[in-house]
């Protein structure tokens, strides 16, 4: 059974870091495309970062381009997201998902972690 377990999340201040993990459990982590997404109250849910399994190359949407970081250690079947001078509008439920290279959808989710970013 496959198992994503967010953790990290967290109430802070603008301008603050964070760093979110996803553990990974019950699939070949290497070969799965991983993602982070946020949902906030009243809006859809959007990609935030992916990377891919084993080559690493990372997308960001524009929103978070030089302030977040995700990136994965194999080893550890964990992924994490790095999330640097927050800003109130980064403030969502944060899910990690994973998805192979030939699917079209993301078949694994976790429960979400939640990050408020205070102003």
């Amino acid at each position: 059974q496959v198992q994503l377990v967010e953790s990290g999340g967290a109430l802070v201040q603008a301008g603050d870091s964070l760093r979110l993990s996803c553990a990974a459990s019950g699939l070949t982590f290497s070969i799965y495309i991983m993602g982070w997404f946020r949902q906030a109250p009243g809006k859809e849910r959007e990609l935030v970062a992916h990377i891919t399994g084993s080559s690493g190359t990372t997308y960001y949407t524009d929103a978070v381009k030089g302030r977040f970081t995700i990136s994965r250690d194999n080893a550890k079947n964990t992924v994490y997201l790095q999330m640097n001078s927050l800003k109130p509008e980064d403030t969502a439920a944060y899910y990690c998902a994973a998805k192979l290279q030939v699917s079209r959808q993301y078949l694994h989710w976790g429960q979400g972690t939640q990050v408020t970013v205070s102003s």
